[in-house]
């Protein structure tokens, strides 16, 4: 998802660049921190106050899959430095990486990208797994899913076999930074909605400009994938208790 950031007015936090309605973030020395709004800051949208949805679980899952993605692969990611909860909020701090997103090369240039892109997804595609979600056992659907449903809590059932392969599922040309001068990729960022999924989660969005949704004439496949998901949500168990049946008092002679 591209979320659109707006510059932070004078006298805001030391080191704070931009704020969405999700997130504050902050670029201080060799570090890039984002944080989850306190309640307090939550802002007013074209739909009224604003109340982010899975603000510190998202930020978890990223976490654990950039550290996830860094001990299987050689996929170029940021470092993670730590992350913590403070005060309402939840931070990610993790290693900042100098260079230009995608999206600003012209279309040469953007080809060639996507031509190391490519080896990059085949190497996610070896990462497998019977259980759907994110390393640490969060699953947050991709943002074109989650904005169709209220659901934030999924329990989802596990397959008999390693069907499931690794999607970063919101892999925009924004979210992918490029060397200017060699074009290599420098880094994947944004990995909030990560995780083991069958692998149509992952569509291509880095082959245009956009968010990591349909766009114009493009193919929806948003409730499709809800549907896949709902049909795959474990259902509590019944309780077993039985009721044990009290013998019959004798009928009371007259």
């Amino acid at each position: 998802m591209v979320a659109i950031m707006s510059p932070q007015p004078q006298g805001s936090e030391e080191g704070c660049v931009a704020m969405t309605l999700e997130r504050k973030y902050y670029c201080r020395g060799n570090a890039f921190i984002k944080r989850s709004l306190r309640t307090r800051e939550y802002r007013t949208g074209h739909r009224g106050l604003h109340v982010p949805r899975l603000a510190k679980e998202s930020l978890m899952n990223e976490a654990a899959s950039l550290r996830y993605i860094r001990r299987h692969t050689n996929i170029p990611v940021p470092t993670i430095y730590c992350d913590f909860e403070d005060d309402g909020a939840y931070y990610l701090v993790s290693e900042y990486v100098q260079g230009v997103s995608m999206s600003n090369l012209i279309e040469d240039q953007k080809a060639v990208v996507r031509e190391e892109l490519q080896g990059h997804l085949a190497t996610l595609r070896t990462l497998v797994s019977k259980r759907m979600g994110g390393p640490s056992g969060i699953v947050i659907p991709p943002y074109r899913v989650l904005r169709r449903t209220k659901m934030d809590v999924w329990r989802l059932r596990p397959s008999d076999h390693d069907e499931f392969v690794f999607c970063h599922n919101d892999l925009s040309q924004q979210n992918i930074i490029v060397d200017p001068d060699s074009l290599k990729i420098k880094a994947i960022v944004d990995w909030e909605y990560a995780g083991f999924y069958p692998p149509s989660f992952e569509w291509p969005f880095y082959n245009r400009l956009g968010p990591s949704s349909a766009i114009y004439d493009e193919r929806d496949d948003s409730l499709e994938l809800l549907d896949f998901l709902n049909s795959r949500v474990q259902m509590k168990p019944q309780s077993t208790t039985k009721t044990v049946d009290q013998p019959k008092r004798p009928a009371r002679q007259t």
